[in-house]
This record gives C-alpha cells, structure tokens and sequence, in this order.
C-alpha cells in the first residue's frame, strides 16, 4: 500500500465546504466516488483542512492509499469526468506516514472583496453593498495589529474543538486596487481557527467603517475577549490561497 498526495483547487459555490457530511455535496465525496470509479477501488482521502461551505481553494493538497497501478494518463483522465469546479493538478507518491493535514507548516488565504457589483465575479468575490466605503487606512491598521499577537480567542467561533488558541501569523495586510474597485486581504500563519478568517476580514470592515474602533480590538486581543460587534464576513470571497510542507511541495 503506498500512499500519494493530490494537489487540487475547487471553486467551492455547490458544495458543503470539502468535508463529507450525510446528505450534502462535498468536494471530498466528490474527489473519493470519481477517483474510486476510475480506480476500482474503494478511497478515503484526507484534506490538509476543512473549508466552509462556499469556500474556494486555489491549493488545496490530501492524501490516500493505493496499492493498484493507475492508468496511463490519470490526472487527465480525471479531470475529464469531474465537474468542471473541480481540477486536479497532480498526483505524487510520498513517505507512508506523510499527512496533508499534520504536516501543513505554513496555510495562506485570500479574502477578496468587490465595491461595484459584477455578474462575472457573483460567487468569486464579496460584493459590498453599502454606501458608506471603509477607510483603506483604518483596514490597514486593523489587519497590522493582529501581527502583534499570538492568541485570536476573539476570533473563533464558539463551536470549536481547538485546544489552543495560538496562531503564529506572520502576514495580515490588505492590498487595494481603487481603479478596479477591489480589495484583497492575505493573511499567513501556521494554523488557523475555526471561521477566524472572516471574522478577522469583518472586524476589519468594521473598523474601516467607524463601527468599532482600533482601540476596542486591540483591548479585546489583550483580554482574549469577544468584540462587542463580531461580524462574519460572507463565505464567497475567501480563498485557501496556499499551503507549505516540512519536506516540500513546491515542485
């Protein structure tokens, strides 16, 4: 039995977020009932993480046992018979106790946000409705603030298994683009916390919009407490960007 990583992206609109769930359309179920026809043979395939439902991923890697050959061409032959928001582009053998989960060093995302509506980008990008714009400064400022902090408690939803609150960011910044009417946030660390990512993008918004003030997140950091007015972010324009392994996947 040898095992293999797939290396993969999803545009995650029509599914439940990549992990299986009884009843509801996952990019897991998907990736495991396509490959095993193929294969004839019967998968499980573990994630490096779970997304939300609606959630993208760019990168995406998990891993599975195989002891049979494949076919001549798999990875083309695969992407020919798996929905079209679905693409894999590669499949490697790597050491039998390698895990996609566990050995993930370093996971990046993107958040990525429209201020003028466009049909193209519905799903693919979070459409700000409203008349009063945030402050690209007052954004900036509260992303940079996270970086001098270890523990994101006010940035967990509170169904969560974590045992730890530790996150060792080492990016959090926006990029603005104000002849394109976007913006796009990146945020790196070696683990993340359940749904932190857009509660982090929404205290940003609030913050750019007056709604909470700098000085009331960084209180909160210091105490480890919930924000008066924690707000979630809508799934569609967050992206699993990218992800590191101890023994590398760049090539």
């Amino acid at each position: 039995m040898k095992r293999y990583f797939i290396e993969l992206a999803y545009n995650g609109t029509h599914y439940f977020g990549w992990q299986r769930q009884p009843g509801k359309n996952s990019v897991q179920q998907t990736l495991e009932e396509y490959m095993g026809t193929i294969l004839g043979a019967e998968l499980e395939i573990t994630g490096c993480g779970r997304t939300d439902t609606g959630v993208h991923a760019k990168q995406y890697f998990a891993h599975f046992d195989f002891e049979g050959e494949f076919p001549a061409e798999f990875v083309r032959r695969l992407n020919k018979f798996l929905p079209k928001d679905i693409a894999v582009f590669r499949i490697f053998e790597v050491a039998p106790d390698a895990h996609a989960r566990f050995d993930a060093y370093q996971r990046s995302y993107e958040y990525h946000l429209s201020f003028r509506k466009d049909p193209f980008t519905e799903h693919l990008a979070y459409f700000y409705p409203y008349t009063q714009q945030p402050d690209p400064v007052l954004m900036q400022a509260a992303a940079a603030l996270l970086l001098q902090f270890e523990e994101f408690a006010p940035f967990c939803k509170s169904n969560h298994d974590a045992k730890t609150m530790i996150c060792n960011l080492t990016r959090s910044e926006w990029e603005f683009y104000p002849e394109e009417h976007r913006a796009v946030f990146h945020i790196t660390s070696n683990r993340f916390l359940r749904g932190m990512v857009r509660l982090i993008v929404g205290m940003c918004l609030g913050v750019g919009t007056g709604q909470i003030a700098l000085e009331e997140v960084k209180v909160a950091m210091e105490e480890q407490s919930r924000l008066r007015k924690a707000t979630s972010a809508p799934p569609e324009g967050l992206y699993l960007g990218g992800i590191l392994y101890k023994t590398g996947n760049e090539n």
